[in-house]
């Protein structure tokens, strides 16, 4: 008997408990540690923010998909991991050993700049998140001055702050016509909004920033950040009451100090089989891995896509078997929310938009939830 240790209840892992609970392996010894016991589906973060979801219909419960699975579930944070001892340390002081893992934790934003920790508010977690937006609801409806900024022009950062502003209006139409409608900015250190993506979908969400009044600000790298005040490269200073980092992805500092290969930025070096580069039976997927021959976005949709050959990988890797290669390509269909019950698609230069490709998102996104609620 194996014992195999899921870290972590990414895009990947939730796949993984899946597949075991259609087909169980009888030489494993399933554990799953999280420290939450609902996991959110990026997808359909910015519809729960905005109001289109609630959040059963945004998130997976691990305890019954791991109990389905046959998999001991451990509510808890991992804290470390001893590569060659083969064991985690977890916040509650308790250590797991394993002889095969795998570790699908995500990633956070890049808080490095002084002062992002402590007075601005990251996107994930995702709870913290919610919460400290219903404050700033509940600042709103009491009038008091508003501004929110969010740091970061890629497409998370751009569908989170139009995700909130959708909410604002929704709770100024619901609740009180005399609620102050708060002011938004977005700041980026790039010289323009999406700066990965087509040309097409650029000047869509400029145009949709500005008819919404959203102050953009190009070439501001945002330097320190002070209670309620943000601190930008060219001189650009904003005093705001919600901070929101949106930023490039960050790794959890104890992978780097875990003994694995990393690159860079601290993310977990795997090779083809998602196995680490430095520690065979020992895995990685979703953000928090780095493909040692293609370099892809840290985007849910890449997260998917691994499950399924992660969960063959860690079922072979128990039995002694051959290892099966992971095979993309990294360019992907992309669906960007507006909000509204409005998307953006692009598909190389290809770019549509309006509420059909909305309802055509969501079709998507709730026949995937489907697959992972156990009755």
């Amino acid at each position: 008997m194996k014992r195999l240790l899921l870290v972590g209840g990414g895009h990947a892992h939730i796949e993984v408990l899946r597949r075991f609970a259609l087909e169980p392996e009888s030489g494993a010894d399933l554990t799953l540690v999280s420290p939450h016991r609902h996991t959110p589906y990026s997808g359909m973060l910015p519809g729960l923010i905005a109001g289109h979801y609630r959040f059963d219909d945004a998130h997976v419960d691990l305890a019954p998909l791991a109990g389905a699975a046959g998999a001991r579930f451990v509510q808890t944070r991992v804290d470390a991991l001893d590569a060659a001892a083969r064991t985690v340390a977890c916040a509650d002081g308790s250590t797991l050993g394993f002889d095969v893992c795998g570790i699908d934790i995500g990633s956070t934003p890049d808080t490095s700049a002084p002062g992002a920790r402590e007075n601005a508010v990251g996107v994930k977690p995702v709870e913290r998140f919610l919460a400290r937006w219903q404050q700033e609801i509940e600042r709103a409806r009491e009038r008091r001055p508003e501004r929110v900024a969010v740091v970061g022009g890629g497409a998370g950062g751009l569908e989170v702050l139009l995700a909130m502003q959708q909410a604002a209006r929704n709770a100024l139409a619901a609740n009180d016509a005399a609620m102050r409608m708060p002011e938004f900015h977005l700041v980026t250190d790039s010289d323009t909004i999406l700066p990965t993506h087509p040309a097409a979908v650029r000047r869509r969400f400029e145009r949709v920033l500005a008819a919404r009044g959203v102050a953009v600000h190009t070439h501001a790298r945002a330097e320190r950040v002070e209670p309620g005040r943000l601190h930008c490269a060219g001189g650009l200073v904003l005093d705001a009451e919600l901070i929101v980092w949106a930023t490039t992805a960050a790794a959890a500092p104890w992978i780097r100090a875990s003994g694995l290969a990393v690159d860079q930025r601290g993310f977990m070096r795997v090779d083809r089989h998602l196995q680490s580069t430095s520690h065979a039976g020992i895995f990685g997927s979703g953000d928090i891995a780095s493909l040692a021959d293609v370099r892809l976005p840290k985007s849910g949709v890449f997260a998917v896509r691994k499950g399924p050959v992660l969960a063959h990988n860690l079922r072979a890797a128990v039995r002694g078997e051959a290892l099966q290669p992971f095979v993309t390509k990294p360019s992907a269909l992309s669906l960007i929310t507006t909000g509204d019950k409005s998307a953006v698609m692009s598909w190389g230069p290809l770019a549509l938009e309006g509420p059909l490709v909305w309802r055509w998102k969501d079709w998507i996104d709730r026949r995937f939830m489907a697959k992972y609620r156990v009755a």
